[in-house]
């Protein structure tokens, strides 16, 4: 299940919302700084990243300047906890499922929520129509 994390007030959030509507993929939608998520869930989402705190601490955030720490210094557990209880420190859109993450709204990245099968008969499709359109162009040439 594709589920996105976001908040009300967030452009990119409403970007990805719309996306995965218009794909039509089912998906869980939650409001991160009215319900904030577990430290399970943080967790969760820290196993997806690559480069960790960088991935998703939102430094040009209001609350991330009233912290002196470095970020990167704090054990995992530590970072969770500050995290939890500032849930506007993250980057949203969160959007992620069981082996996937994608952090702010990309449009090309995002289509790897796609399921592998409709990408592919996607893509047959579209092979048809330029194929199709080849034949026709070279017809009228």
């Amino acid at each position: 299940m594709i589920k996105l994390y976001g908040s009300a007030s967030c452009n990119s959030c409403r970007k990805a919302k719309a996306w995965l509507e218009e794909q039509g993929l089912a998906f869980e939608e939650r409001n991160i700084i009215t319900d904030p998520l577990t430290k399970r869930e943080l967790k969760e989402i820290l196993a997806l990243t690559e480069t960790g705190t960088e991935e998703i601490i939102a430094t040009r955030s209001k609350v991330y300047n009233k912290f002196s720490f470095d970020f990167n210094d704090l054990s995992f557990n530590e970072l969770v906890e500050v995290i939890q209880e500032n849930p506007s420190l993250l980057k949203r859109p969160i959007v992620m499922n069981e082996t996937k993450l994608q952090i702010g709204f990309n449009e090309d990245e995002i289509h790897q929520f796609i399921p592998r099968e409709v990408r592919k008969l996607n893509s047959k499709r579209m092979t048809e129509t330029l194929l199709y359109m080849d034949l026709e162009n070279q017809r009228f040439a």
